[in-house]
């Protein structure tokens, strides 16, 4: 925070309602930022993009009535991580204001997708050394990870980092210093704690607060040298329940203890099929792979999990090539044949890990725990290709897998986000750290 800020953070509001309404989030962005602090200062918000449900425009809004007409400069980044950048129209639907709006009240507002992939948009700003790696990763990893972020941010006296907060399969919970690590990174830090992640297993870091992954994001986000505050968003359906305000640590550790209440559906056993149907906001299986992420705790031994999104027709727009070169395999696929798979990209290695889910490599063979399906518009022999079943979605009824949990057989309809879990866990599914 600035030091001209005079108000108590973090800021919290959660009615008992759990039902935010605009008036109330106008007047906790009030509290957590007056005009005064910000005359004359180059303010930089950092925002999600797409694949990120929250009323990200709410407080954008609120936040441009409230700070707008003073600052020297008040921009927008689209945190993209590594997924493709997003047009103007795309950047004011995600801000919830229109194309008029955009060039009106708006009009000075600059737009900047993170570009992850242009080693002129970064700016390395450390290392974190082998011996602390060690410490973060509880003897894991040892290996220097060099930390770049976007330079854009070194241009600016402030950030404002604006998202949701949801189980994560990479760091735990999502938000706070995430929407910087992946979100501004570069591909050393994201694509070594992506790995980290793999090795420890999506179940057991699912949900979880207090992860190695989540170290080693705050560790990075410490060395953004740039006055920051956070607001962290936790919705309940279509509405916002909580909105926190501080320091991202301290605002995340706030909202993350509101999202695992809402959030996580605990069931009392498995379920052998289940029908994770991806909802539109995930164009391709790089994202609508959190339809397997947020289920796969859930899914029985020899079960079946099925990927149904008919309007999915690429395995991944960014990292499509290398996806269909290695496949989708078990972390030991991966780790018994290091120096085969070292060179890819370790964020693409994890991320075909996730969406596999846990399995065995011994002898040549691979055995999967469950199997997952794709009932996409990706042709049956790029699925098989890539290692994943096939079927095609015409021949699926959504309205078939409903109502049929006593027979082992889960629907749901909008996945990705809520996270299911066992009220009684497998070992294989125990975090240690909650």
């Amino acid at each position: 925070m600035t030091e001209s800020h005079s108000i108590s953070l973090p800021v919290r509001c959660e009615p008992a309602s759990r039902h935010i309404t605009a008036a109330e989030a106008s007047e906790a962005v009030a509290r957590a930022c007056p005009p005064d602090a910000y005359r004359r200062k180059r303010v930089l918000l950092i925002v999600p993009d797409g694949t990120r449900t929250a009323p990200i425009g709410l407080i954008f809004k609120a936040l441009f009535s409230q700070i707008g007409a003073v600052t020297g400069q008040l921009d927008v980044m689209i945190a993209l991580g590594t997924h493709q950048p997003m047009s103007e129209e795309a950047i004011c639907q995600r801000l919830e204001i229109t194309l008029e709006e955009r060039r009106g009240l708006y009009g000075k507002v600059a737009f900047h997708n993170h570009a992850w992939d242009k080693p002129a948009a970064l700016q390395e700003i450390g290392v974190i050394a082998a011996e602390e790696i060690r410490e973060l990763t509880d003897g894991l990893f040892a290996m220097d990870v060099p930390v770049e972020v976007n330079r854009l941010v070194f241009q600016y006296d402030e950030l404002i980092i604006i998202g949701p907060v949801f189980p994560h399969e990479v760091v735990g919970c999502s938000g706070g210093n995430k929407y910087l690590f992946p979100g501004i990174g570069g591909p050393r830090i994201l694509n070594f704690f992506h790995w980290l992640g793999a090795v420890v297993t999506n179940p057991m870091i699912i949900g979880n607060k207090r992860t190695p992954v989540r170290r080693v994001v705050d560790r990075a986000g410490a060395m953004v040298k740039v006055p920051k505050l956070c607001f962290c968003l936790v919705i309940d359906g279509p509405r916002l329940a909580g909105l926190y305000a501080g320091t991202p640590e301290a605002a995340w550790d706030a909202a993350s203890d509101l999202s695992r209440q809402l959030h996580i559906t605990r069931k009392d056993r498995p379920f052998h099929t289940i029908l994770s149907c991806a909802p539109p906001m995930y164009a391709d299986v790089w994202t609508g792979g959190k339809c397997m992420y947020k289920l796969e705790p859930v899914l029985a031994d020899g079960g079946e999990l099925i990927i149904y999104a008919p309007h999915i027709r690429e395995v991944s727009v960014t990292h499509g090539r290398t996806l269909l070169e290695v496949g989708y395999h078990c972390q030991q696929y991966f780790r018994k044949q290091w120096d085969r798979f070292k060179h890819h990209p370790w964020g693409v290695l994890a991320h075909s890990t996730h969406v596999y889910g846990l399995g065995t490599f011994e002898n040549g063979i691979e055995t999967p725990r469950a199997r997952v399906v794709l009932a996409t518009s990706i042709p049956e022999d790029i699925c098989r290709k890539i290692n994943l079943g096939y079927r095609d979605p015409k021949t699926i009824r959504p309205e078939d897998f409903a109502g049929r949990e006593d027979n082992g057989i889960l629907l749901v309809p909008k996945a990705g986000e809520m996270l299911f879990q066992l009220k009684n866990p497998p070992a294989w599914a125990r975090g240690a750290t909650p």
